[in-house]
Parts: C-alpha cells; structure tokens; sequence
C-alpha cells in the first residue's frame, strides 16, 4: 500500500483547501431550515466554492456525480443527490463539502438539524460525533489503524448503534481518494501504522438501526436497509510528530 508523505508545501496548501471546506458548512447552516429543497443547499454551496473562494467542487462530475455537494438525510447513509424535496421539520441531513484548491482536497460533512430533531436522532447524531472524535483524538505517529477502528466500533456498540462496514475514510492529498482505507471497525494491533505527515478522513456512519446498507438505483444513494436513521460525521486529519492536526477545524469547535 503505497501511502503518501506529505511535504511542507503540501500539508500548506491541504490547510488552505481545508479550511476552504469547513468555511462551507459554517456558511450554509443558516440556510438549513424546512421548506428549503436539498438542491438550492447545492447551488448556495456551488455558488459560494467558485465565486467567493475560487475553488472547485470536489463532488460534481467525480465518477459522474451530478452535484457539488452530498446531502444525505435521515436514513441515508451517504452519497445523497440534492433534489427537489424539500426538508421539514425533524429531519436531520449530513451535508458534506469537498473542495479543491490549488490541486489540493479538503473533505469534510457534519449534521444538521431541520427544526427540533427527535431524541433518538439527537443520540445518533451526537453518538456519531463523539465516535468520530475517539478516531481522531487516538491519531499519532505509531498507532494503528485497526487500534482506531476498533475504538470507534466498540464506542458506537455501546451505544447500541451500528458502523456501516461498506464505506470508510480514505488517504487524500492530490488524490480525492487515496491509500489508506480507514475502517471505523476492526481489530487491535493490526493495519497500517500511522507516521506524520499521513493525510487522511475519519467519517464513521453511524446507523439507529442495524449496520446493513442498499443501494438506490440511482448508483449513488445509499440508504440503511431497514430504513433506520443514519448520521456521520467528517474531518481531514494530518498525522503530526507527536499526534494530529484536524485540517478542516471550523471556528469555534473543539475536538
């Protein structure tokens, strides 16, 4: 498995493009509120990318995607296509963002509530979140990356949700998906070990319902098979000397 190092030059420009990213979802959440459809959320994004940051999104036309961004609500997983359904009051939606600038990919998703979200989708949503967060805080040079999987499973588990197996977070760079693969289950001691300057997402999906997904016909949507709510959460994480750096970091949040 041949993992990229990243240079100085490089990790500076995947700061850029991260920030870029996370600049994003602070700026559409004003907008996520009932009565909007999932495509005007795509064109504000698309909108705000090109003309005010000058970068391109990542999703449209990636393997024949049709939109700039992925909106993904209530037991869909991931992938999700904006449309023209509007959302309501208590749907929860993950919104994630990728942008390129200079070359370089930032990549990062977080959830929003339309209106008062129902406790078990506050649960699900914070529990993802949090496992989220036991990934990334355990992120230095040395570990493994099935030590980390393994944490965010047991952590989810417990919770009495489930890791979706299909999808994992990925290598990025120059490449929007590159080595490594990074599970959000596994087993100890095994996998990849982890060396600074390593770029790369932890973006576990987490579902209220069992792990099992399907795909909709449109060849992206995936959904939970037994129409359970999902949630994820995402960053861009580089592996520094003595731990990590979250690229895609918003104003005001804490890890």
């Amino acid at each position: 498995m041949a993992v990229s190092i990243k240079t100085t030059a490089e990790i500076e420009k995947m700061r850029i493009a991260g920030k870029l990213a996370a600049e994003v979802l602070t700026m559409i959440e004003p907008h996520v509120k009932s009565g909007i459809t999932t495509d005007e959320l795509n064109t504000i994004c698309h909108d705000y990318i090109v003309d005010i940051q000058n970068a391109i999104p990542a999703p449209l036309n990636y393997h024949g995607f049709p939109k700039s961004i992925c909106t993904s609500v209530n037991h869909v997983i991931c992938h999700g296509i904006p449309g023209n359904k509007k959302l309501k009051d208590g749907d929860i939606i993950n919104i994630d963002i990728t942008v390129i600038k200079d070359e370089y990919h930032g990549d990062t998703s977080k959830m929003f509530y339309v209106g008062k979200a129902s406790i078990l989708a506050d649960r699900l949503s914070t529990t993802a979140r949090e496992a989220m967060l036991v990934g990334i805080r355990m992120v230095k040079p040395g570990v493994q990356l099935g030590d980390i999987g393994h944490a965010i499973q047991k952590y989810s588990e417990n919770e009495n949700f489930s890791v979706v197996r299909e999808y994992c977070g990925h290598g990025i760079g120059k490449v929007f998906h590159e080595d490594p693969q990074v599970l959000h289950y596994g087993t100890p001691g095994t996998g990849l070990t982890l060396e600074a300057g390593m770029t790369f997402t932890i973006e576990p999906m987490i579902n209220a319902g069992k792990r099992h997904i399907k795909q909709l016909p449109d060849n992206w949507t995936v959904v939970t098979k037994d129409r359970s709510l999902s949630a994820q959460w995402e960053h861009t994480l580089l592996v520094t000397a003595d731990g990590y750096e979250v690229l895609t970091l918003r104003d005001g949040e804490t890890i």
